[in-house]
């Protein structure tokens, strides 16, 4: 769901743009020669909209890790799911981007929302709704949006349940996808994975659906530390991805207190870090 550095990005457009010299830097677009560029082809446009989604992956993926510790300090009630509101810093390669995430609930129905924006000219919101039966969540819909330099993509996703299948919807061309088990989207994850420790049952192998399939996903505890971000020092205990890349890793600290909320999430790819940290949570 990924996730921004100088050398990333060039090797990204040499690769795919037709201008080979451009920094793809999303939110400050310069030239080699550190002037601003005042046009960008449609072919350098979708690129730019590929890494601005793997910028925005981290602030996705942390609402996994959101659960994954949970069952330490709630009960074995699935009613125990409760709504919070948190704000987070997203930084990459010196940029700086923000993210906001909240959890309604309305009886055993769920809504989950997600708003980043980086430097007033990219944007992103998620959605998704579920809801809860016998301890475990059900998902029913989900939603993304990703706008940047003018250009927009959607992807939606549509859970027939009964049916075991999944409508997938991305840039308006849909693939029907069969389950052969229970299938999330991202914000549906958090919250199964929570469930899952509340009743002492973590597995850490779950379905994700993505574009045009289904991808099995696993993830692993690690240790502990105390954690500084602007919203203060934790103790948190560390979860991680597990990926097939050597080159990628994704990290997870969550905190306690927070009814282990997570404060900071950490990504690497090809040794370059983008990392989001919470500011603020209700």
């Amino acid at each position: 769901m990924i996730m921004a550095n100088k050398i990333w990005f060039e090797k990204v457009f040499s690769q795919n743009a037709t201008n080979h010299h451009a920094i793809a830097l999303v939110i400050v677009t310069k030239n080699v020669n550190n002037k601003p560029m005042f046009e960008i082809n449609l072919q350098s446009k979708r690129v730019i909209m590929s890494v601005l989604n793997k910028f925005f992956k981290t602030a996705t993926t942390a609402t996994v890790a959101t659960g994954i510790a949970m069952g330490a300090t709630l009960s074995a009630n699935a009613a125990d799911l409760s709504g919070f509101s948190a704000t987070y810093a997203v930084k990459a390669d010196g940029k700086n981007g923000t993210a906001t995430r909240t959890l309604t609930k309305n009886g055993n129905n769920y809504s989950y929302n997600v708003k980043a924006s980086a430097a007033g000219v990219a944007s992103v919101n998620q959605s998704a709704n579920f809801s809860l039966s016998n301890g475990r969540i059900v998902p029913s819909s989900s939603n993304m949006s990703v706008k940047v330099l003018g250009v927009g993509r959607t992807h939606n996703i549509k859970f027939n349940n009964s049916a075991k299948s999944v409508v997938s919807t991305y840039k308006g061309k849909s693939t029907t996808l069969k389950m052969n088990g229970q299938a999330y989207d991202d914000l549906s994850l958090e919250a199964q994975i929570r469930q899952e420790l509340i009743n002492g049952k973590f597995s850490g192998n779950y379905h994700l659906v993505k574009k045009n399939e289904i991808e099995a996903t696993r993830f692993r505890r690690s240790g502990s530390s105390k954690i500084t971000v602007p919203a203060g020092t934790y103790d948190a205990i560390r979860i991680d991805r597990v990926h097939d890349d050597k080159g990628r890793a994704t990290s997870f600290w969550l905190a306690p207190s927070l009814n282990y909320l997570p404060i900071k999430v950490s990504q690497t790819n090809d040794g370059k870090v983008i990392s989001m940290e919470l500011t603020k949570v209700n």
